[in-house]
């Protein structure tokens, strides 16, 4: 088992690692919408916080040699979910034609006042 802290990712806001390895297997932690320079939020709407999470994980995935194209398993927490439809178009965009198991949740709030958080389950093959 080997822990990924990415330099190029968001720092963790808590006692965790960006991901874990396990085999073949890659286990992401949830995402936010947080520039990786500054730690703020990007953008107030969801599909701007969308955008962001998906480059989030994209830069981890990265570190470890595979794209959002090895995603095999995706958990959407939504503060709103009113939210879904324009979370939903930025993600199917953000994954081109790549379809993994998902599901999404509406949840009564998210660390610092997120719109949108994103966890993965990836494949190393």
């Amino acid at each position: 088992m080997k822990q990924i802290f990415s330099k190029n990712a968001p720092a963790a806001i808590g006692p965790y690692c960006h991901a874990i390895v396990h085999k073949d297997m890659v286990f992401c932690s949830g995402q936010l919408a947080f520039d990786p320079e500054t730690m703020e939020l990007v953008g107030t709407n969801i599909e701007d916080q969308t955008a962001q999470v998906m480059k989030n994980i994209e830069t981890v995935l990265s570190e470890i040699g595979i794209g959002l194209n090895k995603i095999i398993k995706a958990t959407i927490f939504l503060d709103n979910i009113d939210d879904f439809m324009g979370m939903n178009k930025i993600y199917e965009s953000s994954l081109a034609g790549h379809k993994p198991a998902r599901s999404t949740f509406e949840v009564g709030r998210l660390p610092k006042d997120a719109l949108v958080e994103i966890e993965c389950i990836a494949i190393i093959e």
